[in-house]
C-alpha cells in the first residue's frame, strides 16, 4: 500500500488533485469529510466542542453551527489549538480505520490522506509521498473573494490561520502548480500518478 499525504493552502486547487486522484484509481480519505463526522449530532466530539466553546455553536436542529465556530476559531490562536485538540484524534481514528479497510481489500491500494492541515500537524513523516498543490497567495485571496463570496480580510485570516506557503514547499517530495487551469492542473495529476504506476510495476518487476 502507498500512502500519500496530499495538501495545500486553501483555495490553492487542492481538491481538483484530490478529485483526480480518485478518478485515476486512489482511495481518498478526505479530512474535511471526516471532521464533519468527527462532530456529527449525538457524537462525543460534538459534546466536548459544545463544552469548549458554549452552546452558541449550535444550531437550532443541535447540529455544529459551522460559521458561528469559525467565528470564534479562526480569529484566536488559543481557540483554534483547543478546536484540532477535540476533532484531530478522532479524525485520525476515523482514517486509520479506512485506511485498514482499503488495505484490506487491495494490499496495493494508494491511499491519498487530503489532510488541509498536514504540515501544522506535523504529520507529513506519516507518508511515503507529500503532495503539494501551491498557488500564489493573491490569487487564492481573489478566488476566495470571487469564487466563495468570502471578504477580502476573512479570506486573508482564513489563509494566515495555515501554515505558510514556504513551509509547506519545503516538505513536499511533490508540488503541484494551481495557479492555472483546472485542465492543468489535472494533466500534472494524471503524470504524476503515472509515475507511480511506471515505479510501482518497476519495484514489483525488481521483487
Amino acid at each position: 500500500m502507498l500512502r500519500i499525504g496530499l495538501t495545500g493552502g486553501i483555495a490553492a486547487g487542492k481538491s481538483v488533485a484530490s478529485r483526480r486522484l480518485g478518478e485515476r484509481g486512489a482511495v481518498v480519505l478526505d479530512y474535511d469529510l471526516l471532521a464533519r463526522e468527527a462532530v456529527h449530532p449525538g457524537s462525543v466530539g460534538l459534546e466536548e466542542v459544545v463544552e469548549a466553546f458554549g452552546p452558541g455553536v449550535l444550531a437550532a436542529d443541535g447540529a455544529l453551527d459551522r460559521p458561528a465556530l469559525a467565528a470564534v476559531a479562526f480569529g484566536d490562536d488559543g481557540a483554534r489549538e483547543r478546536l484540532n485538540a477535540i476533532v484531530h484524534p478522532e479524525v485520525r481514528r476515523l482514517a486509520a480505520e479506512r485506511e485498514a479497510a482499503a488495505g484490506a481489500a487491495d494490499a496495493d491500494a494508494v491511499v491519498v490522506h487530503d489532510v488541509p492541515l498536514l504540515v501544522e500537524t506535523g504529520r507529513t513523516a506519516d507518508f511515503h509521498l507529500v503532495v503539494v498543490v501551491d498557488a500564489p497567495l493573491a490569487l487564492r485571496v481573489e478566488r476566495l473573494v470571487s469564487g466563495r463570496g468570502m471578504g477580502e480580510g476573512e479570506a486573508r485570516s482564513r489563509i494566515a490561520a495555515q501554515a505558510d506557503d514556504d513551509a509547506r514547499r519545503a516538505l513536499a517530495d511533490v508540488v503541484l502548480d494551481g495557479s492555472g487551469t483546472e485542465d492543468a492542473l489535472v494533466a500534472q495529476v494524471d503524470a504524476l500518478w503515472e509515475r507511480l504506476v511506471r515505479e510501482t510495476a518497476e519495484e514489483s518487476a525488481d521483487d
